[in-house]
């Protein structure tokens, strides 16, 4: 099969198992925004700022460096179980550590008096760092079916106990009291469901890969360990300033602005129109699930690098026309949110071509990982990690949530130029600038024109819209001569 399209095809099964749960996680936000205030769902996003990032080193990078030295007939045997039990390890320290210090830990996240939250969050991230190495396994020996069914069933039981908890349950109450509903239901527990819903669908996935964790032959190899460790750390960098960057303003939001009932509300709205950048990260997350194990596996190849190039090429194509479609319809997008959070919604442009400009960033990563010149990306990231802190702590206080996204935007766009400069020193790579700037332009010009078009009506102005998105890609099926593809399956 052709290298690309059998990228396309893995990238599509992950896709469809990351894009429904996310957007099934996405409808959720709607019923978020209108059950909760701005404040409480300020809390949610404050709190998951901190997961983020926690996820990321409870892992510590040990998915790429599986990758890395599962292709390596040396270390294929012990590799997988070194891993695991690293992870394991780790994972049971953390949660004892948590435990141990759990009421200054819930004070520093302004919930003293909801310790339970803590001790739900502690719980799920170790049954997710756990389980991470198993979903390496399958994304490494090509088993994406396996992989997206697990997922399915995980946002299933995450999406049934949201529903059933902050909807069905109030309902099933105020009708029929009798059915004594508060026997296993508190509507003082509000927000505390979605942490339980998803604390459930993480022990899930546990129990789901039960039958592939018992099959490890348990091979620890501590030269082995270190080896990977040594390769990982500058990823781990590299990780830990990623989600800095896309959350530290989540998270000192509310430290930054004066006023606490403000600032957890400013916090709420920039996270709820976040969220409406979601296609752009779903297909970002698809694209790098499959991504990763096949640039590793085509590097032995006489063409790698080429292939390396079109895939570039045409993740900005889709890219852009991600970009376009949710901006273009965006008076549909919003709806996914609540009216009162709408206010945020000139921050949407920004944020997704924040997201975008990191997928892009992530695409040209594959130098440094090559050529075990990991400490680039830690350097990368930190310097992105220190524009995003300072651009924060300067803007934040004086324009709110605005400056977040300018901070994000700035720091992914920096990280991307100097990766692609550092890459083709060390591995350079025939990239078609000339066709991605191109097409890159194209989008954006397309984009400044619609924000002329006007009118009262909002089904009128999105269609008056669609014609541009006609336009890309008419230009992008005649530089790539893709028309005879048409003609092809017509036929």
């Amino acid at each position: 099969m052709n290298p690309l399209k059998k990228l396309a095809g893995e990238t599509a099964i992950y896709g469809v198992s990351s894009i429904l749960g996310r957007l099934l996680n996405w409808l959720l936000v709607p019923l978020y925004t209108i059950l909760f205030v701005t404040e409480e769902y300020g809390i949610v996003t404050n709190l998951m700022a901190y997961v983020a990032i926690t996820l990321v080193m409870l892992t510590y990078g040990l998915e790429t460096g599986y990758f890395r030295f599962a292709n390596d007939d040396t270390y294929k045997a012990k590799v997988y179980s070194t891993t695991f039990f690293s992870v394991l390890t780790t994972s049971l320290i953390f949660l004892g550590a948590v435990l141990l210090f759990m009421d200054p830990i819930s004070s520093f996240l302004n919930v003293p008096n909801r310790t339970y939250y803590v001790i739900l969050l502690a719980l799920t991230l170790a049954f997710d760092a756990i389980t991470s190495l198993p979903f390496a396994k399958l994304r490494q020996e090509k088993r994406p079916l396996r992989f997206a069914f697990i997922k399915f069933c995980n946002i299933g039981i995450n999406l049934g106990l949201n529903l059933f908890f902050l909807l069905l349950c109030p309902k099933l109450n105020a009708w029929f009291p009798e059915l004594g509903v508060t026997r296993i239901w508190n509507p003082e527990i509000g927000i505390g469901y979605i942490f339980i819903a998803w604390f459930v669908s993480s022990l899930f996935n546990l129990i789901l890969l039960i039958p592939d964790l018992v099959k490890i032959k348990w091979q620890f190899d501590a030269a082995l360990l270190r080896k990977v460790l040594t390769y990982t750390s500058p990823i781990l960098v590299v990780s830990i300033a990623a989600q800095i960057n896309l959350n530290v303003d989540k998270m000192l939001m509310p430290k930054l602005i004066s006023d606490a009932s403000e600032a957890l509300s400013q916090t709420g709205i920039y996270g709820a129109n976040f969220k409406l950048a979601v296609i752009m990260t779903l297909f970002i997350q698809a694209f790098r699930f499959a991504f990763e194990p096949f640039f590793f596996s085509q590097n032995k190849d006489e063409n790698s690098k080429k292939l390396y190039a079109d895939v570039l090429k045409y993740f900005v194509i889709l890219g852009m026309l991600i970009f376009m479609g949710v901006i273009f319809y965006i008076d549909i997008v919003k709806i996914l949110i609540g009216p009162k959070y709408r206010d945020g919604l000139d921050i949407v442009p920004m944020v997704l071509l924040a997201n975008f400009f990191l997928g892009i960033f992530f695409s040209l990563s594959l130098w440094y990982k090559l050529t075990d010149k990991t400490r680039f990306g830690a350097y990368m990231a930190l310097g992105g990690a220190a524009i995003t802190l300072t651009l924060n702590i300067i803007l934040v206080p004086k324009i709110g949530y605005y400056g977040a996204a300018v901070a994000i935007l700035v720091c992914s766009i920096f990280m991307t130029i100097t990766s692609y400069i550092l890459g083709q020193k060390y591995y350079p790579i025939p990239y078609d600038l000339k066709r991605i700037v191109t097409y890159f332009a194209l989008g954006m010009s397309l984009y400044f024109v619609s924000t002329h078009i006007v009118f009262d009506n909002h089904w009128l102005k999105m269609l008056a819209k669609t014609p541009l998105i006609i336009l890309f890609l008419v230009v992008v099926f005649q530089k790539e001569k893709l028309w005879h593809v048409v003609r092809r399956v017509k036929g």
